[in-house]
């Protein structure tokens, strides 16, 4: 694996950095510390840093020595996970209940390694924005920092992601032109009916048991209204209602997430959600109230853009080393809201093999170290590739 050579000298460093990252995890717009950890990296490495976007994110800016040219944005994601770390090691989380269980703290220490290295070289034409990016988990820090200027502050021709995969070996990468992450919607649904004494059930009317046949009428929308051609889901992932034995309680409230690969079909689920909400109530003679939230949109990857990461990605992992034929999955990215805004790609680059619970989101998760350098290669041939002159 063709490991940049100069990335490879300070290979220590950047584990010394990702794990200072991972032993101080901070969540969704509170990301101060990692945040001045960042702009503190940048300010030595001799990059321009502007901070305050979304509160806590970080854009350095660099320009190259080899004359006028495009600009283009590279985005790393620098926010935790509320979890409680399971691992035995001696960077553990020192913040309890909070985790980096995806990866994010290794997403910015690459950008960081490929930012340093291109700091010394310059080897390029134009300019290159190192996005460091807030709440990507749940609260969509990717569209606040574009709601706040994000690309009006620093326009990018084209903008580029990048997100370690477990299952994936170290050292290959895997990419798609379109769709490769889905949309996520959430939906809650409030059904109030009357409430009685358990033993006396025929003077209320039951909120549960309206809740229960729609908890089942709500699978057939996506294995009886969408075509077997398109990819949708719809997961009912609590139900709340009552609190003690003997009474039947006035409501029940039902919550879940979609998932879809076209706006087309978030249309369609929110208003399925709502026609069977409705008549199921009616059915049962209580009422249904629908909040339905539209949260991230699918991760569409431009073809022209996926080709240069392709060509990229090869120099690194040779061309059986990047495959062209993962399926695309169903959880969301917020990256989808600058790939809304501009051209662009996202990647997945291996983490190695999923054994004892090392998958995203999981307790005994940890960013593989040995990752660090070929992310960091990635991102500085990509920018030496795509800002040639």
């Amino acid at each position: 694996m063709p490991i940049n050579n100069r990335i490879a000298e300070f290979t220590d460093e950047m584990t010394v950095w990702r794990r200072h990252i991972h032993q101080h995890p901070e969540t969704a717009f509170e990301e101060h510390q990692t945040s001045d950890y960042v702009a503190l990296r940048l300010h030595e490495f001799g990059i321009d840093v502007h901070r305050g976007l979304a509160g806590t994110g970080v854009v350095g800016t660099l320009k190259g020595n080899k004359g006028d040219g495009p600009a283009i944005g590279l985005r790393a994601d620098m926010d935790a996970l509320d979890i409680e770390e399971a691992n035995d090691v001696d960077y553990k989380s020192e913040n309890p209940g909070k985790m980096h269980a995806c990866g994010h703290d290794g997403h910015t220490t690459m950008l960081l390694g490929a930012a340093k290295y291109l700091a010394e070289t310059k080897n390029f034409a134009g300019t290159v924005h190192f996005i460091f990016q807030p709440a990507e988990e749940n609260e969509a820090g990717g569209r606040v920092m574009i709601e706040e200027g994000l690309f009006e502050k620093f326009p990018v021709e084209s903008v580029y992601g990048m997100h370690n995969m477990p299952g994936i070996p170290v050292g290959e990468f895997a990419i798609r032109p379109g769709p490769i992450m889905a949309s996520s919607d959430i939906f809650e649904i409030t059904l109030t009916g009357i409430g009685t004494h358990a033993a006396l059930p025929n003077l209320g009317r039951d909120a549960i048991v309206a809740g229960s046949h729609l908890i089942s009428a709500l699978q057939t929308v996506a294995s009886r209204t969408v075509s077997p051609f398109d990819a949708a889901v719809i997961s009912v992932t609590q139900m709340h209602s009552g609190d003690t034995w003997n009474v039947i309680p006035e409501q029940a409230v039902i919550r879940g997430t979609t998932r879809a690969f076209k706006e087309e079909l978030q249309d369609h689920m929110e208003a399925e959600i709502r026609r069977l909400a409705e008549h199921t109530a009616a059915a049962f003679d209580v009422k249904a109230d629908v909040h339905y939230e539209r949260r991230y949109p699918p991760t569409i990857n431009n073809a022209d853009e996926t080709d240069v990461t392709v060509q990229v990605a090869r120099k690194i992992a040779g061309d059986r080393g990047v495959s062209l034929d993962k399926d695309p999955m169903m959880g969301a990215e917020d990256f989808a809201f600058m790939l809304n805004e501009k051209p662009g790609a996202y990647m997945w680059i291996g983490n190695g093999p999923r054994e004892g619970g090392c998958m995203l989101h999981n307790p005994n998760y940890d960013f593989n170290d040995e990752v660090l350098p070929l992310g960091a290669s990635y991102w500085a041939e990509l920018v030496e590739t795509r800002l040639a002159g």
